[in-house]
């Protein structure tokens, strides 16, 4: 085992002042044993923690990383921006700019409106559908989380799944009265839920490719299901892209799987490491927003220019750069890779991989939902993600977490991965 003395002696510290030591459960790597390592500096597709080892990170911090850490264009604009003020709570120039891109990428936005993390994203677009629709139920999936919004922390993945505890404390039942929860790629119970609540469904809100139970894809034809079902009900699709924006194709999930959502909300890669999120749609539901209509949403920080400034540079390089074919390649290495070394070491993994967003879960049947997601072996995957991390490996502390690749990946980080990949597997 590496020794991580410092990041120890922090880890001390830190529960003293700090509800378990972190501020984001998923970090204190409880799913998977010991303590987290701290890190003091990130550059590329690598991390160096406080006690001076690197890592090759395949978190990305989350996914905003997809440029690799301290992108020097992104860098740039934050310190130029911050030369002129670092928050004005009055409209900024980089508002409009960030604005006019997502509009001009995403084709189902035509206005969008900028918060500060995927959290405010999914909770304002539900309030909007609501006020839009004059209806109060909404329709979520199990294992799909949308931050920790009251109403949706019901059955959610990430963090609330890792602790196995998805309905979290504090919330009342009246909250999630509303919600409606039905297992993924279900079309059966999607239409019996509209079924038994004819007229009432806002919407049904998704993340069209699920990354906070790991990562499984939709069936063909699925989204499509649901964009229809909504349709003839006279509900609303909401697409959570806040991971899968501009990651999956420059367009999101909704350009690669050819669905137009009514609305779509977006975080991670729009701040490119910075707090930030955003939602839109339609222009009709959208002017339903004050101040023009009568669904209230505010934010002090909202469109902070140091975050659009982030955020735009790391839109503008996607653009014109061929990133996402990179990404595609690399990931295809990635899978190939893994798939040879865990088929070698016969060891049963389910490898899923959509560009670059991948997790591999150790069973030997097919994952499509939450229910199968579950059934995978989490001693296996915690001694598999220490086997890395010894060698230099980062991966999400967690059997159900999304892995990322960033531009910054190259192919030798990969071969390197697969062989470290290759030899804990033996030993599993």
């Amino acid at each position: 085992m590496i020794s991580l003395a410092k990041s120890e002696q922090l880890f001390t510290e830190a529960l003293k002042y700090i509800p378990g030591g972190v501020n984001s459960p998923v970090r204190a790597f409880r799913a998977v044993g010991g303590h987290p390592f701290f890190v003091n500096r990130a550059k590329g597709a690598r991390v160096w923690d406080v006690d001076g080892h690197e890592y090759i990170d395949y978190v990305c911090t989350w996914g905003p990383a997809i440029l690799g850490h301290a992108h020097p264009k992104i860098i740039q604009a934050v310190q130029q921006t911050a030369e002129y003020g670092t928050s004005f709570g009055i409209p900024n120039p980089l508002e409009v700019t960030m604005a006019r891109l997502i509009c001009s990428t995403v084709p189902s936005v035509e206005k969008v409106r900028m918060c500060n993390s995927g959290t405010e994203a999914t909770m304002s677009a539900i309030r909007l559908a609501r006020g839009f629709t004059k209806r109060d139920k909404i329709i979520k999936f199990e294992g799909c989380y949308h931050g920790h919004v009251d109403s949706l922390l019901v059955k959610a993945g990430s963090g609330a799944l890792t602790f196995g505890n998805p309905d979290s404390a504090g919330v009342p039942a009246a909250f999630t009265q509303h919600t409606i929860v039905v297992p993924f790629n279900d079309p059966a119970m999607v239409k019996a839920a509209f079924d038994a609540n004819p007229g009432q469904i806002a919407g049904i809100i998704i993340e069209p490719v699920p990354g906070n139970a790991g990562v499984y894809l939709p069936k063909p034809g699925y989204l499509e299901f649901l964009s229809q079902t909504t349709t003839a009900n006279g509900a609303l699709l909401i697409f959570d892209e806040v991971m899968t924006g501009f990651r999956l194709s420059l367009g999101g999930a909704q350009e690669r799987f050819g669905i137009t959502p009514d609305l779509t909300c977006f975080g991670k890669i729009i701040g490119a490491g910075l707090p930030v999120g955003a939602f839109g749609g339609r222009s009709e539901i959208m002017d339903y927003l004050a101040p023009a209509g009568p669904v209230y949403q505010a934010g002090t920080l909202s469109g902070n220019p140091l975050a659009m400034a982030a955020g735009i540079a790391a839109l503008a390089e996607l653009k014109v750069s061929k990133a996402h074919e990179q990404l595609e390649k690399l990931g295809q290495q990635l899978e190939a890779g893994l798939r040879d070394a865990a088929r070698a070491a016969k060891v049963a993994v389910e490898f899923k991989r959509i560009g670059s967003m991948f997790c591999g879960y150790f069973t030997d049947q097919p994952v499509h939902n939450l229910a199968d997601a579950l059934r995978s072996d989490r001693d296996r995957f915690a001694k598999f993600f220490h086997g890395l991390l010894a060698k230099g490996v980062y991966l999400a502390p967690s059997q159900f977490e999304a892995g990322f690749l960033s531009t910054a990946h190259t192919s030798a980080d990969i071969e390197t991965t697969v062989q470290a990949a290759a030899a804990v597997l033996k030993t599993l």
